[in-house]
């Protein structure tokens, strides 16, 4: 008589869940012995840092206005730059899951690394976006103040 896979049928699963928690294991060992880390490395100082908020408006569009003074910074046409309708509404939707209102006004950082992140302060959420290149993190960075002699776009 064999005692083969056909004879116990029900090993089969068995096995391929030790399998499993092996290569579970040895991933983890073998990233742990590399030195790598899934922590995030240090923000470098914030050179800029806006206070912004995200209103929809009637027809579609949006108007981005300076938190504090209100001021209208920029006015987003209906159907248009989809980067930051994207962005904005994965933060809202969050924001709604959690239970905050609009009240809290979304932090726009520029770094003197180069780096811009957008972070919603209720939340805790952060978007680092120059991981989206320079074309998207630059649809952010004209919301920030001009600083003669300074560059807010992300690096390439």
């Amino acid at each position: 008589m064999s005692t083969g896979l056909r004879a116990n049928p029900n090993r089969l699963p068995l096995l391929a869940m030790a399998a499993l928690v092996l290569v579970c294991l040895v991933g983890v060992a073998a990233v742990r012995l590399s030195g790598l880390s899934a922590q995030q490395q240090a923000d470098a100082a914030a050179l800029s840092i806006r206070q912004l908020r995200f209103e929809d408006r009637d027809d579609g569009g949006i108007n981005v206005l300076e938190a504090g003074s209100g001021t209208l910074l920029a006015a987003v046409a209906p159907g248009t730059n989809g980067f930051l309708r994207s962005t904005m509404r994965g933060l809202v939707r969050e924001r709604k899951r959690q239970g905050y209102g609009p009240d809290l006004p979304f932090e726009l950082v520029a770094h003197v690394d180069g780096r811009l992140t957008l972070i919603d302060p209720g939340t805790q959420r952060r978007i680092d976006l120059e991981s989206f290149g320079p074309t998207n993190s630059a649809v952010f960075a004209q919301l920030l103040p001009v600083t003669p002699g300074v560059h807010h776009v992300a690096q390439p």
